[in-house]
């Protein structure tokens, strides 16, 4: 199965504007229930087990990132704590209220394909195509473009 797209046309000002890109568009969202369901299936492991781990392990990154610790986990990849600061005019004028706020940093795991190129390992093997179920700017013979913008960046 491939990850689908659509093509909008970006409206942020700059180089982009006027040009077209893809955005990936997610089918639906799977909660730690489905996964543990999923899980099970795969082994031998029940349902209720698997969800008891995954809500722990949750308890046990945060607690561990909390603590100024980075969080690995083999094959998915590694967590940590960012930060945002304010500057200020010397090392000692630096204070705690400088900092603006937190957030997480993922570094997904690498691995080296065939061709000793690095690939996220989450994505080895990815395809993707554009979307079937929308109005594809490709087919608007209008002329007019009725994409959303693109508001985040490209």
């Amino acid at each position: 199965m491939a990850v689908n797209y659509k093509i909008y046309k970006s409206t942020r000002r700059g180089a982009t504007m006027g040009k077209y890109y893809a955005r990936a568009i997610h089918r639906e969202t799977v909660t730690t229930k489905d996964l543990a369901q999923t899980m099970q299936a795969n082994c031998t492991v029940k349902h209720s087990d698997i969800i008891a781990v995954l809500t722990e392990l949750s308890e046990v990154v945060k607690a561990e990132l909390q603590r100024g610790n980075r969080v690995k986990i083999e094959g998915l990849g590694t967590f940590k704590i960012g930060i945002t600061t304010e500057g200020a005019e010397s090392a000692k004028e630096f204070t705690a209220a400088n900092i603006k706020g937190s957030h997480i940093i993922f570094m997904p795991e690498l691995s080296v394909d065939a061709n000793g190129k690095r690939v996220k390992s989450l994505l080895s093997g990815l395809r993707v195509k554009e979307a079937e179920n929308y109005v594809s700017l490709k087919d608007d013979v209008t002329g007019e473009d009725n994409a959303e913008g693109d508001n985040h960046g490209v």
